[in-house]
């Protein structure tokens, strides 16, 4: 994504426009990251590409406010920080978070992951980033994270699906059916999931299960299924 840019063939001393003062294009300047979005937005806005939306007049006063003032900062050498507090303390500070998708996965950790704090602005707020430590999450196959403005985050997860459990020793984990280990078991739902013991099992297991099932009322007379010498099962 190219940088914004102001003041490109206008000549280096060009007089640029002016926003309470402060000089809102040089030579050859590049806007900080944090406000090339909206910058975009409100020219767009302005020039007739988009339709405003309701409440529109009052989020374009918000965002003119939010921006004069990080671009202030951002001139002044202040951090990213200061620029996160000055935006949220002009409407844009996330107070709603939606997590869809979520059956295995915790609230708490998405939240964790998200890194929100009470000031966190959504302009400035790192959405790839956020994504990409969701995605660390043992049940997290995809993910997605949304901002929709003024104030709110939408989290979408696709998660991994369980086939078996597998016991090694006493431990015991939740696999794919790839044979992937997804996550210590935790018990609810997962003890429903066929047990299979041993070395080797969980390569094995998926032609073997799919046999298992033709016949239902064997099936739920067997706690587990053990690998035996990585050749028979028991």
């Amino acid at each position: 994504m190219s940088a914004l840019r102001w003041g490109q063939g206008n000549g280096g001393n060009a007089a640029g426009p002016a926003l309470f003062g402060v000089p809102l294009s040089f030579d050859r300047f590049v806007l900080p990251r944090q406000l090339r979005r909206p910058v975009r937005v409100l020219a767009r806005l302005c020039g007739g590409e988009y339709e405003a939306p309701r409440f529109s007049a009052a989020i374009l006063s918000a965002a003119l406010i939010a921006s004069s003032s990080a671009y202030g900062a951002f001139l002044g050498g202040y951090s990213d920080s200061v620029v996160q507090g000055i935006t949220a303390r002009t409407g844009f500070a996330v107070d709603q978070i939606k997590v869809v998708g979520n059956r295995q996965t915790s609230e708490i950790d998405v939240l964790d992951r998200l890194g929100l704090d009470g000031w966190t602005s959504l302009i400035g707020f790192d959405a790839e980033a956020a994504r990409e430590r969701i995605a660390t999450l043992p049940w997290v196959e995809g993910a997605a994270v949304r901002k929709i403005y003024p104030h709110t985050l939408e989290v979408r997860i696709e998660e991994r699906e369980p086939f078996a459990l597998w016991q090694q020793g006493t431990s015991v984990s939740v696999i794919e059916r790839s044979g992937e280990v997804i996550a210590p078991f935790s018990g609810g739902k997962q003890a429903l999931l066929p047990l299979i013991i041993g070395a080797g099992a969980p390569a094995m297991a998926p032609v073997f299960l799919d046999k298992i099932k033709r016949y239902p009322e064997l099936a739920a007379r067997v706690k587990g299924y053990i690998r035996v010498g990585e050749r028979r099962w028991d």
